[in-house]
């Protein structure tokens, strides 16, 4: 990978860790934030790889409350089951609350 992509990842790295417990984001506001705003992708890309940089990845889901990198987290519903230890409502993998429990990098950094 090019060097830019790795300081790309850390920079989702550093954002990531900062979602408050109990609230959940987006690839596109994180994307957003970093001045990126059509790299939801690569944010995703990003959040893959950080398993073992204690990253709360489980916290980021797409612009509807989707839980689509749940397929990147071991056993069947181990994302969905980590946000509901936070209190964060999840049914037919979807983020129910979304609108309450949003946090915004952008205006919250």
């Amino acid at each position: 990978m090019k060097p830019e992509t790795l300081n790309f990842f850390e920079k989702v790295y550093e954002v990531a860790k900062q979602i408050p417990y109990g609230r959940v984001t987006s690839y596109g506001a994180i994307a957003n934030f970093l001045g990126a705003a059509r790299s939801a992708r690569m944010v995703g890309y990003a959040l893959i790889g950080s398993v073992s940089k204690d990253v709360p990845a489980h916290r980021v889901v797409n612009r509807n409350g989707l839980l689509t990198g749940k397929h990147h987290f071991e056993g069947t519903n181990l994302m969905q089951q980590l946000l509901e230890s936070e209190g964060i409502i999840v049914k037919d993998n979807q983020v129910q609350n979304f609108d309450e429990v949003f946090w915004e990098p952008s205006k919250e950094l």
